[in-house]
């Protein structure tokens, strides 16, 4: 059970040289210094020269001053002492203080980072070069019982009382379970719709010490150590994270909204094979809709439309779009429309769109056909599953021709740009694209039984 959980043996020895690393030493000006930037402290000593410099911190490991160049006035450097030399660094400040990447809000915060990454540089050059060749990421031992828990606990498509009654327990053995350990517990879950999905890496900081969940070593410094991914929650070090492999499991509670969030994102989040936006949307329009005059090209109210927006962020799959909610049909179509050009990279994604943009100028229409087929297979297991599904229920728009005036043509109108835009945000790409746009779309609904 729980208790018989053993977390993995972290690596210690970079932890161990960040607590030896020099500490910074202030060395201030004993004189009042002229036009001293009011962003910079006693350790600013004016406009001295290297050599200067060099006789104020010589002998004393981590000390440090500021100093305007000789040769750009109105330039700053940073001078470090570190292995019995002064280091000179050019110093930026935008509202914080930088050197390289990283940007502190005081000058000795910046130095005691650039002491650590110094130190841990150069006692572990190449153990740092090595770190990634033997990760604990796959194989490290769980215990299989604390597996099976977690995954009761966090897979969706378990019954609800027994998801209350582990999700409620206090054991402090469970709330030490890493993201590592939860993702590894999703991987063994009742998912039927795997997709691969890329982890969302963004630059964090750490408060308290770190270890990085693939290689097992402590993420050093004191700010932006390493990268979390945003939608699972996986701590790695910024140069282990190229040796991740696409298997993100998003978390719900991570996912703050269904609108405008990455498409296998959501799907992945919610185990389920697509959008529950789109199945909800079709399964409205199928049942009450399909008959209706000008449907997808009239629109419905904006502020309605906007509603079922927020409906759908606030309760996801619960969202009431019913008859009695929405009697406009279109206010449903809306919606729907409008989720496609939320999303941050298009059903068509920016990698296939020029390639679909070329096989759409193909003059002969059965090598049209085949460079589409070509090019569909390119596109993520999740967009692929959504387009497929749509095309299907506009094929069903296109049989009631006669009641709602929408032909292929018509849907490719509407659904050409709402599908697929330029990587680049240009307007004279997106106009002289439009009529591909639209024969893309015709081209699928037209043949969605074969190229599907």
């Amino acid at each position: 059970d729980a208790e018989e959980y053993q977390p993995p043996i972290w690596k210690s020895y970079l932890y161990q040289l960040q607590q030896e690393a020099p500490r910074p030493k202030r060395i201030i000006c004993p004189r009042e210094v002229e036009n001293r930037p009011k962003y910079y402290g006693r350790e600013f000593h004016g406009i001295i020269s290297r050599e200067q410099a060099d006789e104020i911190l010589a002998g004393v490991e981590g000390a440090y001053i500021l100093r305007e160049s000789q040769r750009q006035p109105g330039c700053y450097t940073l001078a470090l002492r570190f292995g019995n030399q002064t280091l000179n660094y050019r110093l930026f400040y935008d509202g914080k203080h930088f050197v390289g990447e990283k940007r502190f809000e005081s000058i000795h915060d910046l130095v005691t980072d650039g002491l650590i990454t110094l130190y841990i540089e150069t006692k572990a050059s190449e153990y740092i070069s090595k770190m990634t060749t033997n990760p604990i990421y796959e194989h490290i031992g769980y215990a299989t019982l604390l597996r099976e828990k977690v995954s009761r606990r966090l897979s969706r498509t378990k019954n609800e009382s027994r998801k209350a009654s582990v999700t409620s327990e206090e054991n402090t053995s469970v709330e030490k379970i890493t993201s590592l350990v939860r993702r590894a517990a999703l991987t063994q879950n009742d998912n039927h719709f795997n997709y691969e999905k890329a982890h969302n890496f963004k630059v964090h900081t750490f408060r308290g010490p770190h270890w990085c969940e693939y290689c097992a070593n402590f993420m050093w410094g004191l700010i932006a150590q390493g990268v979390r991914c945003s939608d699972c929650g996986l701590n790695v070090h910024k140069q282990c994270s190229k040796y991740v492999p696409n298997d993100c499991q998003p978390d719900l509670k991570r996912i703050k909204r269904v609108y405008c969030c990455d498409l296998t994102t959501l799907v992945k989040a919610h185990n389920t094979q697509r959008p529950m936006v789109v199945d909800s949307c079709i399964r409205e329009i199928e049942a009450r809709g399909l008959k209706s005059e000008g449907l997808y090209r009239v629109s419905g109210f904006t502020e309605h439309i906007e509603d079922v927006k927020m409906a759908f962020d606030r309760d996801g799959d619960k969202a009431d779009i019913s008859a009695s909610i929405y009697p406009d049909i279109n206010i449903i179509a809306g919606a729907l429309k409008l989720y496609f050009r939320d999303l941050p990279i298009p059903v068509i994604t920016y990698d296939t769109y020029s390639k679909f943009i070329e096989a759409a100028k193909i003059s002969n229409p059965d090598e049209r056909l085949e460079a589409i087929h070509e090019v569909l297979m390119l596109l993520p297991a999740a967009h692929y599953e959504t387009l497929r599904y749509l095309m299907i229920h506009l094929k069903k728009v296109t049989l009631h021709e006669k009641d709602n005036f929408m032909n292929a043509e018509n849907l490719g109108i509407v659904f050409g740009p709402t599908l697929m835009r330029p990587p680049e945000d240009s307007t004279l790409a997106t106009l002289n694209d439009m009529r591909y746009q639209k024969l893309i779309v015709q081209i699928l609904i037209e043949n969605e039984d074969v190229l599907f």
